[in-house]
């Protein structure tokens, strides 16, 4: 089922919120994806975007678009999908820069959350969105549901997940963990308040 998500997910394009849209790269580091050394200083400590202690398995793989984005799946004890309504909660605090329905992009239901210094997170394929645009959020504070939303293409739910710098998506660093290109794993949310 994640390889059908993926290729569907692939096809994802940069949402019209043009302070929150993926850029070229050329802010990161020479096409790594990786911010420069100042940026990575000033990373927030980004926590997963869901309740503390719930494990999930996040992707993102060749020609997954933007490139370094992150698709999260939680499975019930049979390997089957549950995510679908489950609470999506700010990765860091900040102010909410975008909170719309994207029509002419992928993304659907769709948060943006400033975090200063050039850092965002964006949250994706929304079911619903619990945030307004210029709202104030802590870390750890519910912003959505996950879903399956998109206006162009049919997908199975999950949470599209990006850290952005500067207009760039890169390479997401969770609780530590740094997320390299094209892999697959599962992580414990610390997101504990």
């Amino acid at each position: 089922m994640m390889a059908a998500v993926g290729a569907v997910a692939a096809v994802v394009i940069a949402a019209p919120v043009a302070v929150a849209a993926p850029g070229d790269g050329s802010s990161a580091g020479p096409r790594t994806g990786e911010p420069s050394a100042a940026a990575e200083l000033a990373r927030p400590n980004f926590k997963m975007p869901f309740l503390c202690g719930q494990t999930w398995v996040g992707s993102n793989w060749d020609g997954h678009s933007p490139g370094h984005s992150i698709d999260w799946n939680h499975y019930a004890a049979d390997g089957s999908t549950d995510d679908f309504g489950r609470r999506v909660f700010s990765s860091a605090g900040g102010k909410v820069i975008a909170s719309y329905y994207s029509t002419d992009t992928g993304y659907g239901n769709t948060v943006v959350i400033g975090h200063g210094n050039g850092w965002q997170t964006r949250y994706a394929h929304l079911k619903s969105r619990g945030v307004s645009r210029g709202d104030t959020v802590k870390q750890g504070q519910r912003i959505g549901r996950v879903g399956a939303s998109s206006a162009k293409y049919e997908l199975s739910p999950h949470l599209h997940y990006e850290q952005i710098h500067d207009g760039s998506v890169v390479v997401s660093v969770i609780q530590g963990v740094r997320w390299s290109d094209f892999m697959k794993r599962s992580q414990t949310s610390r997101n504990c308040g």
